[in-house]
């Protein structure tokens, strides 16, 4: 016995959701319909920073920074763990999702663009801390 499924994953915002909900309402008269809700991550909230991981959002002051997928993957990665060191292979392999061979550069260039956008003084880092001959820590910001 075969079994297909479908899955149709929906993010929307406050102001659509009642626009969501009618076209859920209508497609669950055609076919059968399950809703899976995504596991639940918990903000991550520091001085002056705060991450929105169910959102894919940081504020910094309350405003919204942009970053790409490799900042903010970085951030988050380092942030979940706050006070661990991790050697930028580490963040390579877990940002990246592939091995490790030369990724020295493209790690030390994400954190400095990173460092620029979410520090209060990107030359005298907050948050994120070079452990100097390991790699990066977040700090809590206090």
């Amino acid at each position: 016995m075969e079994i297909v499924a479908k899955i149709i994953i929906l993010t929307f915002n406050d102001a659509e959701e009642k626009a969501v909900e009618e076209a859920i309402a209508a497609l669950a008269d055609m076919i059968p319909l399950e809703a899976i809700q995504p596991p639940h991550s918990p903000m991550l909230i520091f001085p002056g920073l705060e991450i929105r991981p169910h959102q894919r959002r940081v504020l910094k002051g309350g405003a919204d920074i942009s970053l790409t997928r490799l900042e903010y993957g970085a951030l988050c990665y380092l942030a979940a763990s706050p006070g661990r060191v991790f050697t930028k292979a580490q963040i390579f392999e877990a940002v990246w999702s592939m091995e490790s061979d030369s990724c020295q550069s493209s790690v030390t260039n994400v954190i400095y663009n990173l460092r620029k956008k979410i520090e209060p003084d990107s030359q005298n880092p907050t948050y994120i801390k070079t452990v100097l001959g390991m790699g990066y820590k977040f700090a809590s910001g206090e």
